[in-house]
């Protein structure tokens, strides 16, 4: 075989490796730092394959975030250690300052919804929560379309945020404040309710439980909130655009910071860790691009090669 093909063979196969490590490492009982090591890998042998074109832009970071929800899942994968570990009083005690005495969560449900019900808002806000899924990656398609030179510093931006935030679940999994409210570190009258749940068991039935046992890979992973780091990360890289794109992107994210309080997913601390979390990845930039350079400028080398 020439040089090129073995290249190009090595690399595929770190992909293969990087892609089956998440999916069998309960089976296999692989240590997490394999599995990390083996995903986030593969987004980059991917990158040595196969020349860049559009559609790699987009396989690459479906293997990033491949890796990232590893990543996300695995301290779960022993929920009974993960509940020793996880921080829940901590959050409760800052919240309640910054509220004054009480929870700005439960300020908010005692304002606006009713005792057993969810309301129209509740369902808006909820709506707003779960349209999260999309808003990221969605930035991240409409800069790859239509501002193609932008798609390399706003995603290494956006999945730095994921990747920076994920490593402090690991490092400090912290409840979020319906956990709480069940375990009895919330004992404000009315408890605290976890509407996006009430809403979706009477939107969605009997499809919600395998739906929300599907994208609810760790409930104990709470500061700093990447739905709003993240959201207000695509507002920012939307703001670059142009100020249409700003203001849809700064709508959002300010809608999703409110209905992140008022349905008991997170409280006040964690959205203000992940706006630092975001603001930081910014500040950060500049310092961190020449080693990102080198770092492409090495890949590159390599695809060269493999296609010589």
């Amino acid at each position: 075989m020439s040089r090129s093909r073995v290249i190009r063979a090595a690399a595929w196969g770190v992909v293969v490796a990087g892609v089956a490590a998440p999916a069998v490492r309960r089976r296999l009982r692989l240590r997490p730092q394999v599995v990390a090591v083996a995903a986030y890998a593969a987004p980059v042998g991917l990158c040595v394959a196969v020349r860049r074109s559009r559609a790699r832009d987009v396989v690459t970071v479906v293997l990033h975030m491949w890796a990232y929800i590893a990543m996300y899942e695995m301290p779960n994968d022993e929920p009974e250690a993960l509940a020793r570990r996880v921080r829940v009083r901590y959050p409760v005690l800052v919240d309640r300052a910054l509220g004054l005495g009480e929870l700005p969560g439960v300020r908010l449900q005692r304002a606006l919804s009713r005792p057993g019900v969810t309301t129209r808002l509740d369902a808006v806000l909820t709506w707003a929560h779960w349209l999260w899924f999309l808003v990221p990656h969605g930035t991240m398609a409409y800069i790859l379309v239509f501002h193609r030179d932008r798609f390399p510093r706003g995603a290494a931006l956006m999945y730095g945020v994921f990747d920076l935030g994920v490593t402090v679940y690991w490092v400090l999994p912290t409840a979020p404040p319906w956990y709480a409210a069940r375990n009895g570190a919330i004992t404000a009258d009315p408890a605290l309710r976890r509407l996006m749940v009430e809403h979706g068991e009477t939107f969605w039935r009997e499809r919600w439980e395998p739906l929300y046992s599907f994208l609810g890979g760790n409930p104990l992973a709470a500061m700093p909130s990447l739905h709003f780091a993240t959201s207000l990360m695509a507002a920012l890289l939307l703001t670059d655009l142009g100020p249409l794109e700003g203001t849809v992107g700064w709508a959002y994210a300010v809608t999703l910071g409110f209905a992140l309080v008022h349905l008991g997913e997170h409280y006040v601390i964690d959205l203000i860790a992940g706006a630092g979390l975001t603001l930081a990845v910014r500040r950060v930039e500049g310092r961190a691009t020449p080693l990102l350079s080198r770092g492409s400028r090495a890949v590159a080398a390599l695809e060269a090669r493999a296609h010589a």
